[in-house]
C-alpha cells in the first residue's frame, strides 16, 4: 500500500498517530482560511463570468461521486433547455496547450480521464485548465452558453461562483474531522455552513445536514465493441476481476457484490495509468471496471472487458431545490 493510501485509511479510521501532524495542520488551516477571507473581502484576483457558474466539489480527499453528479446536472440542465458547458482542472492530463478544449476522439492522456468521460457521455463543450477562470473565458469565447459547471474547484477562488454544491461520502463522512495532513479535510468543517447545498453520496434519504443521493448501476458496456448489456448479463455468483482507479475503490467493489457477483478486487491509485500487462490477471475471468477507468483502457481492451455504467439519483427534495435555484440564476 502506498504512503498516500495508508494516510487515506488512517484519516477515515481515526489513527491516533496522526496527532503528530497537528502542527502542520494548524499551518495549513491558516493558509486556506486566509485564502477564503481574501476572496470574501474582494481582494482575490477572481474572474466573474457573465453566466451563472455552479461549482461541484468537496472538502474532503477521496472519491465522493462527483463525476456522476456532474453528468446528472448536465442532463437536468439540458432538459430545462439550458446550454451547458463544463470546466475542469484536467487532473493528470497532458494537453499540447492550455486552456484546452476536450474532444471525444482525444486520448485520455491528453484530455484527462474524467473530462474525456464527460465529453464522450454528453457531448458538452468542456475546457480544461488549472486556472478555472481562464478555462471559463476560453469556453465562453468559443461557445454561447447559459450556465457553466465547474468540475471540482471548490477551493479555487480565482473563479467566482453563483452556487456551491459539496459532495460527501455518506459512509465515511468527514473522517477524523481534521484538515490536511492530519486528516482528509481540504478546508475546515465549518466551511459547510457557507455552501449552498451538501449532498451525501450513498444516503437513500435526506438528512438534516443535506440531501441524499445514490449511484444506480444501469448497464454493462463492452470496452471493445461498445455493446450495452443489462445487468443480468452476468448471473448471480459470477466471478470477475474488478478494477477501480478512483478515490474510493471499495465503494465500487461493494456495488459489484450488491449485484450478487463475486469480484476479485484490484484497487489502483486514483487516475492511474493502465497497460494491458497490468490488467493481465489470472485466472482468466471477465474484467469489470469503472467508466472512468474504461476511457483509458478502451484502446487495448480484450473482448471480455466491461465497464459498469452508473447514474446519480438525487433525492426529490434536491431536484425541487435545484430547480428553484436555476430559475433564480437563469431567468
Amino acid at each position: 500500500m502506498a504512503i498516500s493510501d495508508r494516510l487515506l485509511a488512517g484519516w477515515y479510521a481515526g489513527h491516533p498517530a496522526l496527532a503528530l501532524l497537528r502542527p502542520l495542520e494548524c499551518l495549513y488551516r491558516r493558509v486556506v482560511v486566509a485564502k477564503r477571507e481574501r476572496f470574501l473581502a474582494g481582494q482575490a484576483d477572481s474572474y466573474r463570468a457573465p453566466v451563472p457558474v455552479v461549482v461541484v466539489g468537496n472538502i474532503t480527499v477521496g472519491g465522493t461521486g462527483k463525476t456522476p453528479m456532474i453528468l446528472w446536472l448536465i442532463e437536468h440542465c439540458q432538459k430545462r433547455g439550458l446550454r451547458v458547458g463544463v470546466v475542469s482542472r484536467g487532473y493528470g492530463a497532458r494537453p499540447p496547450a492550455l486552456p484546452w478544449r476536450v474532444r471525444a476522439e482525444q486520448a485520455a492522456s491528453e484530455a484527462g480521464d474524467e473530462p474525456l468521460l464527460i465529453v464522450q457521455r454528453t457531448g458538452v463543450p468542456l475546457v480544461i485548465d488549472p486556472d478555472r477562470g481562464r478555462a471559463v473565458r476560453a469556453l465562453l469565447a468559443s461557445t454561447p452558453l447559459d450556465i457553466v459547471l465547474s468540475d471540482d474547484g471548490m477551493q479555487h477562488y480565482r473563479l467566482a461562483r453563483d452556487l456551491e454544491l459539496v459532495l460527501i461520502d455518506a459512509a465515511r463522512g468527514l473522517g477524523n474531522g481534521h484538515c490536511l495532513p492530519a486528516g482528509p479535510l481540504r478546508e475546515p468543517a465549518e466551511r459547510l455552513l457557507s455552501v449552498d447545498a451538501v449532498l451525501f453520496n450513498g444516503a437513500a434519504t435526506d438528512r438534516d445536514e443535506g440531501f441524499g443521493f445514490t449511484l444506480q448501476p444501469t448497464a454493462l458496456v463492452n470496452l471493445a465493441s461498445g455493446e450495452r448489456k443489462g445487468l443480468e448479463h452476468f448471473p448471480a455468483g459470477q466471478r470477475l476481476h474488478a478494477v477501480a482507479g478512483i478515490g474510493n475503490p471499495q465503494r465500487f467493489f461493494d456495488t459489484l457484490q450488491a449485484l450478487h457477483w463475486q469480484p476479485v478486487p484490484h484497487p489502483f491509485a486514483d487516475h492511474a495509468d493502465y497497460t494491458a500487462q497490468a490488467l493481465a490477471f489470472s485466472p482468466a475471468l471477465p474484467v469489470v471496471m469503472t467508466e472512468k477507468d474504461a476511457v483509458k483502457c478502451a484502446p487495448f481492451a480484450a473482448a471480455d472487458w466491461w465497464y459498469l455504467a452508473v447514474d446519480a439519483a438525487p433525492s426529490r427534495a434536491f431536484v425541487i431545490w435545484l430547480d428553484t435555484q436555476l430559475d433564480r440564476l437563469t431567468r
